[in-house]
C-alpha cells in the first residue's frame, strides 16, 4: 500500500469520526445532564451518585468486549457495537422511569456508557494511520468533534422533554430517547462508510498478522508495564478521569439545591455546556502542544487546571457564575491529561497490542471514574460538595508523583 493510500484513508476515516463524534456526544450530553436529577428524583441525593456511577461502570466494562471484537474485525464494528448498546440503554432508562424502578435505572445507566465508550474508543481509531509527528493533534480533533454536539445538548433537554411529554413518559425520562436516536444514527453512519477499517489497515502497512480471536489484556499488560511511558499515559488518563467524573456528576445535585424545578435544568444545562466545552473545545490547541512541548508537560499542565478547578468549585457556595468557571477549569485539566495521556499510551506500546493497550486503558479509566461517581453522593450527602471537591483535588498527588519522575525517550514528543 502506498504513502498516498494510506493518507487518502486516515483523512475519511477522520471525517467519518467527526460526524459520528458530533452526533454521538450530543446524545451522551443530553443524557447525562439530566441523569443525576431523574435518579435523585427515583432514589434520593446518595442514589444519584451510584446511578450515575453506573454509567461510568458501563463504559468501562464495555471495553472489553468493544476490544475483543476491536481486535477481531477491526475498528468499524467495535464502535458500532458500543454504540447499539448505548442506544439500547436508552430506552431501558425511560423504562425505569415509567416503571419508577430502581434497579432498571442501573441497568440502563450501565449500557447507555455504551455511547460514552463509542465516543471514547473514536479516538483511538484517529491515531491507527496517523503520522507521529501529527498523532496528538488527530486525537484532540476527534476528542474537539465532541463540542459541536455536546456543548448545545445539556441545553436542549428542557426542549428533548417536552416533546415527548405527549407520550406519557416522565419528567427528565425523555432526553434519553433522543440520545438513542443519536446513538442509533452514529452506528449506522460507521457500518455503512467506515472502509476501508483504519486498524486492519494500520495492521497491513506493518506488516503485522491479526491477533487470535481469544487475545485479552494480558499481553497488553505485560507491554503496559514494560514502558515506564505507557504507565504515565494510562494513570494519566485514569486520574484525570477520576476527577472529573467526581465533582462533575454532583454538579446538578449542588446546583438544585438553591435552584428551583422550573430553573434547574435551564442551570445546568448552562453550567454543563461550559463544562465540556472546557472538556473539548481547545483540544486541538491541546493536541497541537501535545506534538509540540511534549506529552508529560501536558499532562502536568493537566494536572494544575484540575486542582484549581477544584478550588474554584469548591469555594463558589451558591455563586453560579464561579461554579461555572471551576466546571469548565475541570473540562481543561481533564483535556489535557486525556489527549497528552492517550497519545502517550498508543505510540509507546507494539501495534500488535495496541487496540488492547488501549481497551485496558478505557477500563482502568472507568473503574477509577465509577469509584469516584460511587463515592461522590455519599461524600455530598455526608460532607458537602466543598469536601468532595478537596478530596479530588488531593487525588491527582500520586499522578504528580509519577509524572515528575524521568521517562526514557521512547518516540518523539515525549
Amino acid at each position: 500500500m502506498t504513502v498516498l493510500d494510506v493518507t487518502g484513508v486516515q483523512r475519511r476515516t477522520l471525517r467519518l469520526l467527526f460526524v459520528t463524534q458530533v452526533v454521538g456526544g450530543m446524545g451522551v450530553s443530553i443524557g447525562l445532564s439530566v441523569g443525576a436529577l431523574l435518579a435523585a428524583r427515583l432514589g434520593g441525593t446518595g442514589i444519584s451518585g451510584l446511578v450515575m456511577s453506573s454509567g461510568v461502570v458501563g463504559t468501562a466494562l464495555l471495553a472489553v468486549p468493544v476490544t475483543r471484537l476491536t481486535n477481531a474485525r477491526g475498528r468499524r464494528w467495535g464502535l458500532t457495537a458500543a454504540y447499539v448498546t448505548g442506544g439500547l440503554g436508552g430506552v431501558v432508562v425511560v423504562a425505569a422511569a415509567v416503571l419508577d424502578a430502581a434497579p432498571l435505572l442501573f441497568l440502563g445507566m450501565m449500557l447507555f456508557g455504551g455511547g460514552n465508550a463509542a465516543n471514547l474508543q473514536a479516538r483511538y481509531a484517529a491515531v491507527d494511520l496517523a503520522e507521529p509527528a501529527h498523532r496528538g493533534r488527530h486525537l484532540s480533533l476527534i476528542v474537539w468533534a465532541t463540542t459541536i454536539g455536546a456543548v448545545a445538548a445539556p441545553n436542549l433537554a428542557p426542549l428533548a422533554d417536552d416533546a415527548v411529554r405527549w407520550t406519557g413518559v416522565p419528567v427528565l425520562s425523555g432526553p434519553f430517547l433522543f440520545s438513542g436516536l443519536a446513538f442509533g444514527c452514529s452506528a449506522l453512519v460507521l457500518t455503512l462508510l467506515l472502509r476501508p477499517d483504519p486498524l486492519l489497515t494500520a495492521r497491513r502497512v506493518a506488516e503485522v498478522d491479526p491477533p487470535p480471536h481469544r487475545v485479552g489484556f494480558r499481553p497488553a499488560l505485560r507491554a503496559v508495564a514494560e514502558r515506564p511511558a505507557a504507565r504515565l499515559g494510562i494513570a494519566a488518563v485514569a486520574v484525570g478521569h477520576l476527577v472529573m467524573v467526581a465533582v462533575m456528576v454532583m454538579t446538578p445535585v449542588h446546583l438544585g439545591e438553591w435552584h428551583s424545578d422550573a430553573d434547574v435544568l435551564r442551570v445546568v444545562g448552562i453550567v454543563l455546556s461550559l463544562h465540556i466545552a472546557g472538556m473539548t473545545a481547545l483540544a486541538p490547541l491541546v493536541g497541537w502542544l501535545t506534538d509540540r512541548v511534549g506529552r508529560r508537560a501536558v499532562v502536568l499542565g493537566g494536572i494544575g487546571l484540575l486542582v484549581v478547578a477544584c478550588a474554584t468549585a469548591g469555594t463558589a457556595g451558591h455563586d453560579t457564575p464561579r461554579l461555572a468557571v471551576g466546571l469548565t477549569l475541570l473540562g481543561l485539566g481533564w483535556s489535557g491529561t486525556m489527549v497528552a495521556g492517550s497519545t502517550l499510551l498508543s505510540e509507546s506500546v507494539p501495534v500488535e497490542v495496541r487496540p488492547s493497550a488501549q481497551g485496558l486503558s478505557d477500563l482502568v479509566m472507568g473503574l477509577a471514574g465509577a469509584s469516584a461517581g460511587a463515592l461522590s453522593g455519599f461524600v455530598v450527602g455526608a460532607s458537602g460538595y466543598a469536601t468532595l471537591t478537596a478530596l479530588a483535588a488531593i487525588a491527582t498527588v500520586p499522578l504528580v508523583a509519577l509524572a515528575l519522575r524521568p521517562v526514557p525517550v521512547l518516540s518523539r514528543g515525549v
